[in-house]
């Protein structure tokens, strides 16, 4: 007899969950490589096995291309979580499909860094490209596997090479 976990049907909404729309306005560098980093320090949700408050610091990067993103609408969009029971791995994988929808950047990032429940700290990391990077390397390949995944989110290598002024 096949054991059911007290966790199944809690998620089973997330995907067409309605969440505020996220706003953008007209990057007037769409030409440019650049990066924007955002950090939300003091993110919220509900754990939705036994409704007590998440905390969280969110992180994150992505390339502008046509758009950037409004941040006062973002700001409403992290609010609407205060009060969603979702789990850490749903709120990060959410978080980026909304973000990649709104902004439809060159690259994004978003990395959360639960604070401890029962103990354990979770970290929850998310990565969208339309298309693959050339030579791009995924941890745990058999390539890549024990080496150190390339830092980000305020480290001093860039992502992208400087360009040079025209």
């Amino acid at each position: 007899m096949k054991q059911t976990s007290r966790y199944e049907g809690l998620q089973k909404n997330i995907k067409v969950l309605k969440t505020p729309e996220i706003e953008v306005w007209e990057n007037q560098y769409p030409d440019k490589a650049y990066t924007i980093s955002l950090a939300i320090p003091e993110f919220t949700c509900i754990c939705p096995k036994t409704g007590l408050p998440d905390f969280a610091d969110i992180k994150i990067e992505y390339s502008p291309q046509k758009f950037c993103i409004e941040l006062k609408s973002f700001k409403l969009y992290t609010i609407f979580y205060r009060d969603i029971g979702i789990f850490h791995e749903h709120v990060v994988n959410r978080m980026l499909e909304d973000f990649v929808r709104a902004a439809q950047p060159r690259w994004a990032r978003i990395m959360g860094v639960f604070n401890p429940r029962g103990g354990i700290t979770t970290t929850v990391i998310r990565e969208y490209w339309p298309q693959e990077p050339a030579g791009r390397q995924w941890f745990g390949s058999s390539s890549q596997s024990h080496k150190p995944v390339r830092q980000w989110f305020g480290s001093s290598s860039q992502s992208h090479k400087p360009e040079k002024h025209k």
